[in-house]
């Protein structure tokens, strides 16, 4: 469940990184002292492609990271089948702090969707911290009738089934958004997939389809101009981005949380003293101002609490989450 307040918010997909990102890049501090792997180049291998939400903030926080442990981080990007490509060749690699995994909340919703993965995401990682978290927007094209979230689920128990939604794909995160909105507020909608969140987001501009959870990055510019209209924000807070824009329980939708987000993870095995370490040079380079100016400037926050144990717990919740939601509401890829 890849790019976005001081409050926990989503995955990003700015594309000022762009197609001239998608080579190997390097951040090295000016005098790499011998550490981690013989002080050897760490490896951050991003699960989804150059521009997207994930490897935005691997370019974000490699050079911080460089200058906390001391040596080189190069970002590799390995995009396909969900994360899977790149999870699964950090599940392989040697677990000597090497080489890491920057992936998306897809990472805690996969072993629901795809129950013969190469590996177990359970146990063939060790989690060392989640960066940040960015909320969705419920929003609604411009001249859909109702005028807030409590319309649509009026409109929605009237005539179960009427109301659709449009989503990036079946077990995407805005189909899953979708799913769980309709378990917690009782109604029943259409689920419309695309083929990608623009030419969802484009439809839903258009009218052909009145709703969508739209990443709060790539929605603001449209909001701000009219195209569409923001009902709530699916974060348990109120986004900076938007202020005047309530949550979904504040509208009444009770228990309802959505938030992309990015964990960093090592191979399962690693030791002790680089995990500590690791974990260490991440929480520093959070704690950067220009990393927090940049993470809030896409509408997300820093993870509170960035350690490896926050960071599993998390992990663990959000996969209990989604398993939840995929079984009762029989989603299924295909």
């Amino acid at each position: 469940m890849t790019l976005p307040s001081p409050h926990p918010s989503r995955r990003l997909v700015l594309g000022a990184a762009g197609a001239a990102l998608a080579a190997p890049w390097v951040a090295t501090r000016a005098q790499p002292q011998p550490g981690i792997a013989g002080g050897r180049p760490i490896t951050l291998v991003v699960s989804y492609p150059a521009g997207g939400g994930a490897d935005l903030m691997a370019r974000i926080i490699a050079p911080r990271l460089a200058e906390a442990l001391g040596q080189s981080v190069v970002v590799d990007n390995k995009p396909g089948a969900s994360g899977q490509i790149a999870g699964a060749q950090v599940a392989r690699a040697t677990p000597d702090g090497a080489t890491l995994l920057l992936d998306a909340s897809s990472f805690a919703v996969n072993p629901s969707l795809y129950p013969k993965m190469a590996y177990d995401s359970a146990k063939a990682f060790t989690p060392l911290a989640v960066l940040a978290t960015f909320p969705n927007v419920l929003v609604c094209s411009a001249g859909f009738e109702a005028r807030s979230v409590q319309d649509v689920i009026a409109l929605a128990r009237a005539k179960p089934g009427s109301v659709a939604y449009a989503s990036s794909g079946n077990g995407s995160a805005q189909h899953l958004a979708g799913a769980l909105f309709e378990e917690r507020a009782s109604v029943q909608l259409s689920h419309i997939p695309y083929r990608g969140g623009g030419p969802a987001m484009n439809d839903v501009m258009a009218g052909q389809v009145p709703l969508f959870f739209a990443n709060v990055a790539s929605a603001l510019g449209h909001i701000r101009a009219g195209k569409m209209r923001a009902l709530a924000v699916t974060s348990s807070l109120r986004a900076r981005s938007l202020p005047d824009v309530p949550t979904m329980a504040e509208v009444g939708v009770r228990k309802y949380e959505v938030l992309e987000w990015n964990p960093v993870l090592a191979p399962a095995g690693l030791p002790a003293d680089v995990q500590a370490r690791l974990a260490a040079g991440i929480r520093q380079a959070l704690a950067d101002p220009e990393v927090l100016s940049r993470i809030r400037a896409l509408g997300g926050d820093v993870f509170p609490g960035a350690t490896p144990a926050a960071a599993a717990k998390f992990i663990q919740d959000q996969r209990t989450l989604w398993a939840g939601v995929v079984r009762e509401r029989k989603i299924s890829v295909g």
